[in-house]
C-alpha cells in the first residue's frame, strides 16, 4: 500500500468489529512507531497505556463516562486501545536520563557533540519551562506528532483507528495514577477493523489547497 492509498484508507472509524483482533506482529509494528516517532529535541515526552483485553479496556472506558459516554463502545469494541499520555514537565533528572540513553546507544562520537546536544536541548526546555511556561502544552504537541505517525502507520497495515479527545482526562489520570508519575492523559486511540456499516467523507482538493505560482 503506497502512502496515498494508506491515507485514503484511513479515517476516524466509528464502529469496530468485535470478532476480529489485530495480529500481534502487526500491533508490534504500531508499538515500534510509537517508540520511534519524532519529537522536538528528541525529548520523547510520552507514555502509552495499552489494552487489548476486556478488563483493560473496561479500565480505559472509565474515561468515557458521563458526557463522554458516546465514546464508550468505541473503546470496548476495538481490538486494542491506547491512552496517549504526555509528560507535564521536563526535570533535570529526565534530561540527564535522555542524554545517558543517547550516549549508551552510540549517538555521540565525541564529547563535544554530547555537550552541544545537551546545551541545545536544555536551552529549548528552559524556554518552555521558564519563559513561555507552557511545557505541558509543548509536550502535548509532540504527542500529536506521535498520534499522527501511529494513525498513518496503522492504515498502511490495513488497521482502522479512531483518535478521541472526547474523554474525561482527570478520570484517566486518577485511574492510572498519572499525575503522580508526572504525566497526564491527552487522548485515546482505538485500533481495530471497521464494520461494513461505517462511513466517512473528506473535503475536495479545491477547498483546502492554495497553489502559489
Amino acid at each position: 500500500m503506497n502512502l496515498t492509498d494508506a491515507a485514503n484508507f484511513r479515517y476516524s472509524t466509528k464502529e469496530f468489529r468485535t470478532d476480529k483482533k489485530i495480529p500481534e506482529a502487526d500491533f508490534q509494528q504500531i508499538k515500534d512507531l510509537l517508540r520511534l516517532s519524532p519529537s522536538s529535541v528528541n525529548g520523547q515526552p510520552w507514555h502509552f497505556i495499552i489494552a487489548n483485553t476486556d478488563e483493560g479496556k473496561q479500565r480505559i472506558s472509565k474515561g468515557t463516562q458521563g458526557m463522554f459516554v458516546f465514546n464508550t463502545a468505541k473503546v470496548l469494541d476495538a481490538s486494542h486501545v491506547i491512552v496517549f499520555c504526555a509528560k507535564t514537565d521536563f526535570d533535570d533528572a529526565y534530561l540527564n536520563h535522555l542524554l545517558a540513553v543517547e550516549d549508551r546507544d552510540g549517538r555521540y562520537v565525541e564529547q563535544a557533540h554530547k555537550d552541544m546536544m545537551n546545551g541545545g536541548r536544555t536551552m529549548f526546555v528552559n524556554i518552555h519551562r521558564n519563559d513561555l511556561q507552557d511545557t505541558q502544552h509543548w509536550n502535548e504537541k509532540q504527542l500529536y506528532l506521535n498520534i499522527g505517525t501511529a494513525l498513518l502507520g496503522a492504515a498502511a497495515l490495513g488497521i482502522d483507528t479512531l483518535p478521541m479527545e472526547g474523554i474525561d482526562v482527570e478520570a484517566l489520570n486518577a485511574e492510572f495514577g498519572l499525575r503522580e508519575q508526572g504525566l497526564t492523559a491527552v487522548a485515546i486511540v482505538s485500533f481495530g477493523y471497521r464494520k461494513t456499516t461505517d462511513f466517512n467523507a473528506r473535503l475536495p482538493e479545491t477547498e483546502i489547497f492554495t497553489l502559489l505560482s
